[in-house]
Formats: structure tokens, sequence, C-alpha cells
């Protein structure tokens, strides 16, 4: 009689340890991944597979005040030094000596809340270009730069988390959860939010972006307020060997004002 209890204890004990147990991984399981080699999730679409068809399909220039090239887009398709395969190269020539905004790419969709990823390799020192949420809020790519306006910093808000960086010739992912910013009667009610990875360590929580930097060369509402116009994906040309790959995209819904992920 006493084994029998001992035993009728032991499971017990035992059921909400295995309950917790199952509990973590099923949350470990729904946690979504991040990282350099990341798919693209259920429900995404893909921005960028490495094809001159999806590049030519999904992007095009943007034309603000200082383009300067013409389509058929000049980004080239290149090998991957690292993996084989192809990619994109963000140098178009219309953008040597770091003239922004002369022929930068966007997608032709464009998008308010959103889970971004993308991959990039800096190919040479103090190569340097840009992801932009909405062709407005500017996640930078500037090797060599540990300030708020160096690499993987939300522009001018946040502080660089360069110690995530992989470092040149190497493969880097941004992996980005972004809010943008609410508006009620055309009135500004709440500003963007936006979390982001860098090689899958959380680089930045919830920050809340307070404005649009870099002038009307660099994007929508440049210099100004932000207005309520959704925008594309853009990748900065300026000059530099900088490419990309993996891009995919994955539309939501953010009901509160929450980017964590």
């Amino acid at each position: 009689m006493k084994m029998k209890k001992t035993i009728i204890n032991s499971i017990l004990l035992t059921v909400p340890l295995v309950v917790f147990v199952l509990f973590v991984a099923m949350k470990a399981a729904k946690k979504e991944k991040v990282g350099v080699g990341v798919k693209a999730s259920k429900k995404s679409e893909v921005l960028f597979d490495g094809s001159r068809e999806m590049l030519d399909e999904k992007w095009t220039y943007w034309e603000g005040p200082r383009f300067s090239s013409e389509l058929p887009l000049k980004w080239e398709i290149v090998k991957d030094p690292v993996d084989g395969g192809t990619v994109v190269n963000s140098n178009d020539p219309a953008a040597a000596g770091g003239k922004y905004g002369a022929a930068d790419m966007v997608t032709k969709k464009k998008y308010r809340d959103f889970r971004l990823h993308v991959e990039f390799l800096v190919e040479n020192e103090g190569g340097n270009s840009g992801v932009y949420l909405q062709n407005r809020y500017e996640i930078q790519i500037l090797d060599g730069d540990k300030t708020k306006h160096g690499m993987g910093a939300v522009i001018n808000e946040s502080e660089s988390p360069y110690q995530f960086y992989n470092g040149i010739g190497k493969w880097n992912a941004y992996d980005i959860k972004f809010r943008a910013a609410r508006f009620e009667n055309g009135e500004l009610t709440e500003r963007a939010l936006v979390t982001a990875y860098f090689n899958g360590q959380k680089a930045h929580t919830n920050v809340k972006i307070q404005q649009v930097w870099g002038g009307v060369n660099s994007g929508l509402d440049g210099g100004r307020e932000v207005t309520d116009t959704p925008g594309g994906i853009k990748l900065q040309a300026e000059g530099h060997d900088v490419l990309y790959r993996n891009i995919w995209i994955k539309e939501l819904d953010l009901k509160e004002a929450d980017t964590d992920f």
C-alpha cells in the first residue's frame, strides 16, 4: 500500500513538470525564426529570389527629385561570393560617388504593417546602402560606423547594434516587424514602431520613430512630418558594392501598438 502511494505521488509530481516542458517546447516552436538563411514563412511574399525575372517583376526605380537612371533596372545580378547562386548588386552606375536617390530601387507594391526579412553582404570597407521601410524610415547599412547613423541603426533614432554585424564579405540578416504610423481624421495619433533582429540577435524593441530623416532625395515625406501614404520597401544605391538576397515580406494588420516578436 505504501509503495502504491509513493508511485501515485511520484506521478502527480511528474505531470506538472511534463506539462511545463511541453508548454515551453510549443512556445519555442511558435517563435519566429530569424537570421541568415531563414526562408519565407507561410503567407509571405518572396520579393527577391536571386533571379532577374523577379527583380524586374517586383521592383522598379524610385523616381525622386534626384533620380537620374532609367529602366530597365541597372542593378546587376551577380554570383554570390559566399554560397554560389545569384544575388543583386546595389552599385548602380548612376549613384557613383554616393549620390543617393539617383538610382534607389523600390518594390512596386506598397505596404503598411509587415514582417520583413532582408539579407545583405558588404563587399568593401565603408560599404554603404540602406533598407527603407515604407520608403521613408531607414535601417542603415554602413560598414565602420557605430553611431546612431551607423550599421543596423534605426537611423538617427537608436544606437547602432554594431556588435551583431558579421563584417565585410559575410552575409547579414535584418528581420523586422513594422507598424505604420496611425492617423485619425488626417491627424497623426501614433508614431511608427519597429522591432528588429540583426543576425538573429534582438537589436531594437518597439522603437518609436519620431520623424523622417534624409531629406526629399532620400524617400517619401523626407525632411517633413510623416503622411498616411503607404510606401514600398526600398534598397538604397550609394555607389558601393552591397549585395542583397533572400528578401521576403509578410503583410500584417497590427491592431495594438506592439511590434515585438
